[in-house]
């Protein structure tokens, strides 16, 4: 296979990636089955077959096959006809068969019988695992002509069928989940009924004060992630779903959303959370270090560098490494690290010694990838290496539902610390936190609860001093009509109060938490300038 075959194969990589993305589960089946049609027409071969192992990873059966025109569907494995082909993949092994039946070793009798009768002339099998065991197994098969299998299209049609694969479980589970979320969705319009019946006789229920801070959330084994939406409920079954495999992860999202959060929870339900948790934020690190922070130095390798010190890379071996703010990577940095994740091998700043690391990547990023990819300043290869399995975390005003939750575990973190007990959140308060659009996401909700709780020598929460909202909104505006004005006059009296100072550690964006051109953007939006000084 030539290098434009070979971009062409990377290129249906990237289509899957970014199709499988947000696609309803409804036709997840359909595109599977494009997937296998496309990668069939790019390799000039005739069949491809996507399995499923049993639950003991004993036998196989086929789930979706594409084949040409004149070329039988495989609907199911003759288990008589190839015990030592199904062996093979049992073990995790790759089958690799250019000549058929000539490759076959002597002890695969019936295998040699099968593929005279039904003339298959070249096989390729790769299996999936997950955890270590076999799940799945992607199949290509040739009936014209024997051909070859190079490592360039083994490594990819491996990757094809971890994306697929990928796919095909989070349309089961997202299946099963949202059949669940449509029972509790009956229960809960119930259970509204007869809260309102209670509202009537009980005019002091607040229902924002309701205690669901104190739910126990340990059956879901995020213990530290707070929200009960519909939006933070898909992201917590994605993550759930790729957790125990040890694909790459690509979280997505604005600044504040907790994705770092959800890259610990990736780590601590994968079968590698015994092992290091390992993060670097390639935004915070000037050019001239990355380098060294990832793959570490060897004495005298530049100036200051008094012996040597082992990278990012090598501190996770055998767990997991968070690289946030992957976007702001150099291009020199994103080639290196492109080939430490096609293959684990780096080598030291300073040093030829070719090391290896087994470290399992999550990725995270603000930025549009996409845009930067078509601007050249993001490769497109290092993405699709990164994107086999994204997941796009929703920003706080996208699912309000979760503000009082987010509110109260703020206030039950923080109070004790703060020397304070607030038994009580006023719903004229929490109202106006639910409509507040939130730019800097939870990171800046964090920051107004620790401030208010400062300001609130009582039971009671105080939001007042801190958000200023409250006082001034107009009796009975509709939230949703007051979100740019409340967005608008928050951060111009933050950057008011930093002295028009955007950049720099407790200036207005650093106390917002938005990146500087972020704040920039927001504030040309909103009409926010700094008045003209006195001539």
């Amino acid at each position: 296979m030539n290098r434009a075959e070979l971009s062409q194969v990377e290129g249906l990589l990237v289509d899957l990636s970014t199709r499988f993305t947000g696609l309803p589960v409804e036709r997840v089946g359909e595109e599977i089955e494009r997937g296998l049609r496309l990668m069939v027409e790019l390799l000039g071969t005739d069949r491809s077959t996507l399995f499923e192992f049993s639950p003991d990873g004993k036998t196989l059966t086929p789930l979706v096959s594409w084949a040409r025109a004149g070329v039988e569907l495989f609907t199911q494995v003759p288990q008589a006809a190839v015990p030592w082909y199904q062996a093979q993949l049992v073990r995790g092994e790759t089958v690799r068969l250019a000549r058929l039946p000539d490759d076959l070793p002597a002890e695969a009798v019936q295998e040699r019988e099968y593929c005279r009768r039904i003339g298959l002339l070249a096989n390729l099998t790769v299996p999936i695992t997950v955890g270590g065991h076999p799940v799945c197994a992607l199949a290509i098969g040739a009936f014209r002509e024997a051909r070859d299998w190079p490592d360039p299209v083994v490594d990819r049609v491996r990757l094809i069928g971890q994306v697929l694969a990928s796919a095909l479980y989070r349309q089961r589970v997202e299946t099963e989940l949202h059949s669940s979320l449509a029972e509790l969705e009956r229960t809960r319009e119930e259970l509204q009924v007869r809260l309102e019946e209670i509202r009537e006789l009980k005019d002091r229920l607040e229902a924002e004060n309701v205690y669901l801070r104190t739910e126990n959330r340990q059956d879901r084994g995020f213990d530290v992630i707070v929200g009960e939406s519909r939006a933070m409920l898909d992201v917590l079954a994605k993550v759930s779903q790729v957790a125990p495999t040890s694909s790459a992860v690509l979280l997505l999202g604005e600044t504040g959303t907790g994705k770092q959060l959800l890259a610990h929870a990736v780590h601590e339900r994968s079968p590698r959370h015994n092992g290091p948790f390992v993060k670097v934020n390639c935004a915070a690190l000037p050019p001239t270090l990355i380098e060294t922070e990832l793959f570490g130095h060897e004495k005298g390798a530049f100036t200051g560098a008094a012996g040597p010190k082992a990278g990012r890379f090598e501190l996770a071996d055998g767990g997991t490494l968070f690289l946030d703010e992957i976007g702001e990577l150099t291009p020199d940095v994103q080639v290196k690290l492109l080939g430490v994740l096609q293959d684990g091998q780096f080598e030291r700043v300073g040093s030829t010694r070719t090391r290896t690391t087994n470290a399992r990547i999550v990725a995270a990023t603000n930025r549009d990838l996409n845009r930067a990819i078509a601007e050249g300043r993001f490769r497109e290869d290092l993405y699709y290496r990164l994107s086999v399995f994204p997941i796009q975390v929703p920003p706080l005003r996208e699912r309000r539902e979760d503000i009082p939750l987010l509110v109260w575990a703020c206030i039950n973190r923080r109070q004790t610390q703060i020397g304070r007990k607030i038994e009580r959140v006023p719903a004229r308060a929490m109202a106006a936190l639910r409509a507040y659009a939130w730019p800097g996401n939870i990171r800046e909700l964090e920051n107004v609860i620790e401030r208010a709780l400062i300001l609130s020598p009582g039971s009671t929460l105080r939001l007042e001093e801190t958000l200023g909202v409250v006082g001034r909104r107009e009796a009975g505006a509709p939230p949703a009509e007051r979100l740019d004005e409340l967005d608008r006059a928050h951060i111009q009296r933050m950057v008011e109060a930093c002295g028009w100072r955007i950049h720099g550690k407790g200036n207005a964006a650093d106390k917002l938490g938005l990146h500087p051109n972020t704040l920039r953007s927001r504030m040309q939006k909103l009409g926010i300038a700094r008045p003209a000084r006195p001539s």
